[in-house]
């Protein structure tokens, strides 16, 4: 079968594309199938009309309309679509119901209601993107926040098949109402790979091999920042000799947020800020800790969210404590493969999370159990099986003899 992968931007820097579409991508072609990602890279216009094969896949980038995102709308949809049909696929794959590419499925939608023979079209849905969603988090204007939640709905209501990430989104979607047939749940998922070298990265941020390390690989906006500073704070003050260690980066300066508070609780001079880490190099970073916190605040984005980073700190062998909310509880059993607190309870993060840099027996046991139920339970070759028997289930015509 040919399929297309419609992505919502480009592979950098945004991990979407790189998290999720080209695992499950290179899995379906591990199947038998062909898979190729057509992308918008306006959040790296600097690869406007370029082609490149990532892990196997070949990515398509669009060129690029007008620099204004309204004028662009028009030109880059199209093009996103004709890009697409000019693959030949067997269906197409809209990720995230909203933007260029959402404006593409649209665009196909209409044509096929107006009786042009075209390939049918499935949606994935990694967030919840409208009232109450990832809306509330974007500066956008109020006509595009009413338009991305219209998005959303038209889009969702009216595709074939519908693939969601996590438990939240199957139930939201559901509601809309989506019939199950319709609906898989399509959870983030791991493929194995080797455990990076912690101790390089300590040496590069000049981290001594005996100090405690905690880390925090975040983008910032899923929790309140004060819980954070008081989890380093608490922490801090009952190991002096703990270091801090953030991977990540905020969307409005949260950084200079958590500098401000440790000079203020004294505990800036624990901090190693990382930032944003290449790809090659972050296994490194996260093998560099002994204790990964996941704070995650009890909201509806964080309910309907997969959240990747968690995934990625599992699959580094880390023991992780982690807020109980959503997908969180999925892919971590409490005391078997992590630890889960109370949401918003930062004291009991705090604690959990000294009581585990004190026993380096329970922390290793954890991180091993995480790492091996997590390629078990959620490994992409798995999902790939299951996402083809989605498709398989609708009975798309194909233009080829099945695999």
């Amino acid at each position: 079968m040919k399929i297309v992968f419609l992505a919502p931007f480009g592979i950098r820097p945004k991990g979407t594309v790189l998290a999720r579409m080209i695992p499950l991508a290179a899995s379906l072609q591990a199947l038998g199938d062909e898979v190729a990602i057509v992308a918008p890279p306006y959040t790296n216009p600097e690869d406007s009309g370029l082609s490149e094969i990532v892990r196997g896949v070949p990515l398509k980038n669009i060129v690029l309309g007008p620099e204004n995102k309204l004028l662009a709308v028009p030109p880059n949809a199209w093009r996103l679509l004709r890009a697409a049909l000019a693959e030949g696929p067997d269906l197409i794959h809209l990720f995230k119901p909203k933007g260029y590419a959402g404006v593409a499925g649209m665009l196909h939608l209409m044509l096929q209601q107006a009786g042009l023979r075209l390939p049918p079209l499935f949606l994935d849905s990694d967030d919840w993107e409208g009232k109450g969603g990832m809306n509330e988090l974007h500066p956008y204007s109020g006509l595009e926040k009413r338009f991305y939640s219209f998005q959303e709905q038209w889009i969702t209501r009216r595709v074939l098949g519908v693939t969601v990430a996590s438990r939240g989104l199957e139930q939201l979607v559901g509601a809309m109402p989506i019939e199950p047939a319709r609906l898989l749940y399509l959870p983030n998922c791991v493929t194995e790979t080797e455990l990076g070298d912690g101790a390089a990265a300590r040496r590069k941020l000049a981290i001594a091999p005996d100090a405690p390390v905690v880390l925090l690989y975040s983008r910032f906006f899923e929790f309140p920042q004060e819980q954070l500073h008081l989890v380093f704070e608490r922490i801090y003050r009952r190991l002096p000799g703990v270091r801090l260690l953030v991977v990540g980066k905020g969307r409005s300066g949260e950084e200079a947020e958590l500098m401000a508070a440790g000079r203020e609780k004294g505990f800036a001079d624990a901090l190693a800020m990382a930032g944003w880490v290449e790809p090659a190099q972050l296994p490194d970073y996260l093998a560099a800790a002994d204790v990964a916190i996941y704070p995650f605040a009890d909201n509806l984005v964080n309910r309907a969210k997969c959240p990747a980073k968690l995934t990625e700190l599992l699959l580094a062998e880390r023991a992780v404590v982690a807020d109980r909310v959503g997908q969180i509880a999925e892919y971590v059993e409490s005391g078997f493969s992590g630890v889960l607190c109370d949401p918003g309870d930062w004291q009991q993060m705090a604690e959990q999370t000294i009581k585990l840099l004190g026993d380096p027996e329970e922390r290793s046991r954890l991180g091993r159990a995480g790492r091996a139920r997590l390629l078990e339970r959620f490994n992409w070759s798995d999902a790939a099986q299951s996402l083809s028997e989605f498709y398989a289930s609708f009975k798309v015509p194909t233009k080829r003899p099945p695999h």
